[in-house]
């Protein structure tokens, strides 16, 4: 194994301003909460190779990860992470709360998503739904987790149509009451996070009916446990079970058997009851009050996209990193082995991720700024941007991950080396919140209201970005060269032109079909224009991102990182064409310049190959939350016999050291506590990381000759993993 810092080029670019464009002005507050999870034993340290990474111990029991998942809260509770956290105005505490949100999921998705319920969906719903009433009883209590909430929205029977839900709720004016009930099975509120075994209370989305009429759905505050972790009367609860993934976030099912809450309980920012039971409410058309009502949870999908790319960076920087040191095969006999990442398929397939990574997280941010930065007459566009952005970001998290896993070949099956177990753990994301092909027909039918509406009125089109739309159809040269390819102007041009034939043909197809049904629903002709809708959204989408990016890029002065920016952006456009049929499909590109566009992946491929070291360096994810593979992939796969040599010779060393300056020969491990970087082999040996590293590597060969019980072994390793000091 050699280090590739040692091999690779010395970064031709300023590393750190890259680190602070792409994680944005949260960074130091990422990074001191990492140092909080690194320096606590409820994070799983352990030493592999001679470096201390932590991770969840995934070999534990379901219920044993849902407990710990709950212990790593408390402590970030105890330390003081949660302080203030209602209490921070302005968009600056937005994005804080967002900063602690994405870095808890960098070590654990559980983590974070079991944050996330408590306080962007519990919380988000008192503080957005909500009115001083309930900001006055709940805030402290939620900050401080005496209040565990969780958020039942999703049933058995309806997901994605919240309109659709079943469960339904009354108003009794004789005891100014609500009362909840779960009418049928499908109703029975399903995948609320929190709920089998935490959650003291929960948001309920509800139908309210009013003297036997539906005003459609509402949220209601409603207590499911009580302090000492009882299940409230006329509330039934079940576990969901075991999942692919998230087995640390603790899924349950919820039935309401006429729950009775006090009239206050209605969370009443957009309607309310009064107490004779007259439904009151400013916003008279049930659809505006639903989109007002709904409009602030957008904040999941922000932290859906965020938490995506962080686990993207993941992949990348551990497979990257590992094709660095990993060689395989001579060009030539006798000569030495070649680098995975030096073959130009090798590049082919990781380089091209790396670049879009970049393009999708500098999109990312953009997507948290118009979010803390909302006003009333933004919301269209945050719902837009953030169903769009939702959707590609987790897409290409899942594809970068089983790519990443691939270049890593068996190493990215073992568990601990991340890479192959992200999948699982990140496969939610492709639906929660949204499923991905129903988020991009959305995007289509927004795209098609603002055209429509803009023809109508016979004014130009504002918003969405599409005011392109009202100037001249741009034209594409007939023979694209490599270096037409890599200019802005060409690379906005084609996106451009890209989603305005598309929301053309979308419209003329939607007129179509309904000249020809008549009386057929707009849903109806939604759904049997799914295709080119599908396309259309991902073409808005990918001119979004490609804007943001120019956007970024903007703010960088001339010099080696814009010329790295520039070269990304290159590689993200030119990818994001060889690989997108619909460029051929509709004629946006002739097959001849497919062909160009084609040969120009591995030209952007080979001159982006010395900077890959430096591009994943800048990704910000901390050495401690990668993988071993990312690493001395060697020394961390060493048998417990390679371990004693080492130990020998380190110890030889170390006494020759000694006689030579006349010193004792006793380890004194003080000096060395906190010290990163060990000067030589006697160093490493006496630090408090190596002697858990070698007590470890004990413990895993002891049980092959121990005639002591696996089950008693396990527990011995884990109290030797979390307690260095034994």
């Amino acid at each position: 194994y050699q280090p590739p810092e040692l091999t690779e080029p010395a970064p031709y670019f300023d590393t750190l301003l890259l680190r602070e464009l792409i994680d944005g002005p949260m960074f130091k507050n990422n990074d001191y909460l990492f140092s909080l999870m690194k320096q606590s034993t409820l994070f799983c340290p352990r030493n592999r190779g001679g470096k201390v990474f932590v991770g969840p111990d995934y070999n534990q029991s379901m219920e044993e990860q849902r407990e710990m998942t709950m212990k790593r809260i408390e402590y970030l509770r105890d330390v003081g992470v949660f302080d203030g956290w209602f209490g921070k105005e302005g968009f600056m505490g937005d994005l804080w709360r967002f900063s602690v949100a994405e870095s808890v999921s960098v070590f654990d998705h559980s983590l974070g998503i079991k944050l996330g319920v408590h306080f962007f969906l519990w919380g988000g719903a008192i503080r957005f739904m909500g009115t001083k009433r309930h900001h006055d009883k709940w805030y402290k209590p939620t900050e401080t987790y005496e209040v565990k909430g969780c958020f039942a929205m999703t049933e058995l029977g309806h997901g994605s149509n919240v309109r659709g839900i079943e469960t339904v709720t009354r108003y009794d004016a004789s005891t100014q009451e609500f009362v909840i009930l779960t009418p049928c099975e499908s109703a029975q509120k399903y995948w609320i996070g929190g709920a089998a075994n935490h959650a003291t209370h929960t948001i309920v989305f509800s139908q309210l009916e009013i003297n036997g009429v539906n005003q459609g759905v509402h949220a209601f505050v409603a207590q499911i446990r009580d302090e000492n972790g009882n299940i409230c009367p006329n509330v039934r609860i079940a576990d969901c079970g075991h999942k692919i993934g998230l087995n640390g976030v603790d899924n349950g099912r919820i039935w309401f058997d006429n729950l009775r809450i006090p009239r206050e309980n209605l969370l009443n920012s957009v309607a309310d009851v009064s107490p004779d039971g007259q439904y009151l409410t400013a916003i008279k058309d049930p659809d505006q009050r639903f989109a007002a009502f709904l409009a602030p949870l957008t904040s999941g999908r922000v932290t859906i996209a965020a938490s995506a790319m962080n686990t993207t960076k993941i992949g990348l920087a551990t497979a990257i990193r590992y094709s660095l040191s990993r060689r395989a095969f001579s060009m030539v006999p006798n000569e030495p082995e070649v680098l995975l990442l030096d073959y130009p398929s090798h590049q082919r397939r990781l380089l091209p991720l790396l670049a879009k990574t970049y393009a999708l997280s500098f999109a990312s941010n953009y997507l948290k700024m118009i979010y803390v930065k909302r006003t009333p007459e933004s919301t269209k566009t945050v719902h837009v941007v953030s169903s769009a952005l939702k959707a590609v970001l987790t897409w290409h998290c899942m594809r970068t991950l089983q790519e990443c896993r691939e270049a890593c070949g068996g190493q990215g099956i073992k568990t601990e080396n991340h890479v192959g177990h992200l999948k699982s753990e990140y496969d939610v994301q492709l639906t929660f919140e949204g499923d991905n092909n129903v988020l991009m027909q959305q995007i289509s039918k927004a795209l098609l209201a603002e055209f429509l509406t803009a023809k109508k009125r016979n004014k130009p089109i504002k918003g969405l970005g599409l005011e392109h739309l009202n100037k001249p159809a741009p034209v594409i040269p007939s023979q694209l060269t490599s270096s037409t390819l890599r200019t802005t102007q060409f690379q906005t041009d084609i996106f451009c032109l890209r989603e305005r034939d598309l929301l053309h043909r979308f419209v003329t197809e939607v007129s179509q079909h309904q000249a020809a049904q008549g009386v057929k629903s707009k849903e109806h002709i939604f759904s049997v224009t799914y295709q080119i809708a599908e396309d259309l959204g991902r073409a808005f989408s990918d001119r979004l991102i490609l804007q943001t990016y120019l956007d970024v890029e903007a703010t960088v002065p001339a010099g080696p990182l814009k010329d790295i920016l520039g070269l990304m952006r290159a590689m993200y456009t030119t990818i994001v064409m060889e690989e997108d049929a619909s460029f051929l499909r509709y004629g946006h590109l002739s097959t001849d310049n497919a062909a160009v566009v084609r040969k120009e992946v591995p030209k952007l491929c080979s001159e982006l190959r010395p900077h890959a070291l430096a591009l994943v360096s800048s990704l910000g994810i901390p050495d401690a939350f990668l993988a071993p593979i990312a690493f001395n992939w060697v020394e961390a796969n060493a048998t417990f016999f390679g371990v004693i040599i080492w130990v020998m010779v380190a110890l030889l060393f170390y006494r020759e050291s000694c006689k030579r300056v006349g010193a004792s020969i006793e380890l004194d491990t003080s000096s060395f506590e906190g010290q990163e970087g060990p000067e030589s082999l006697a160093t490493l040996l006496v630090t408090r990381s190596s002697c858990l590293w070698l007590l470890t590597s004990l413990a895993n060969e002891l049980e092959l000759l121990s005639s002591l019980t696996p089950a008693r072994l396990r527990a011995e390793r884990a109290r030797i993993a979390c307690n260095p000091t034994s």
